[in-house]
């Protein structure tokens, strides 16, 4: 997955798979293809979003369930990031779309970048 700001930063975020097992490793590296502005740390979360109910007392609960610090200060450009995220330790459930149009369970990974 690629992403930037247009002239600032521009990084792509490699990972093995892009369906992983409750208790599987994720593995990726991040590299940075241009950095001009003044990066203080990175951090890669696990996330999981639960929507239940229907029509308007549909509800949405959002909850990270993990954070790593994967970086501390600011990469040059061409530098690497490897990533390895140990799922195992981790309360998760399967994931499940729309049971009974009422309940839906997703899980997400998410990249922080924090600037100065």
């Amino acid at each position: 997955m690629e992403v930037g700001i247009e002239d600032c930063l521009h990084i792509d975020f490699e990972y093995n798979k892009s369906f992983y097992h409750l208790k599987d490793i994720i593995i990726g590296r991040v590299n940075f293809h241009l950095v001009k502005i003044k990066m203080k740390s990175m951090e890669i979360a696990l996330v999981r979003k639960e929507t239940f109910g229907t029509g308007t007392t549909t509800k949405t609960e959002t909850e990270t369930l993990v954070k790593y610090e994967v970086m501390d200060g600011c990469p040059d450009k061409g530098e690497s990031i490897p990533i390895r995220m140990y799922m195992k330790g981790v309360q998760l459930a399967p994931s499940y779309k729309n049971i009974h149009n009422r309940l839906s369970v997703k899980y997400w990974i998410n990249l922080v970048l924090l600037d100065e």
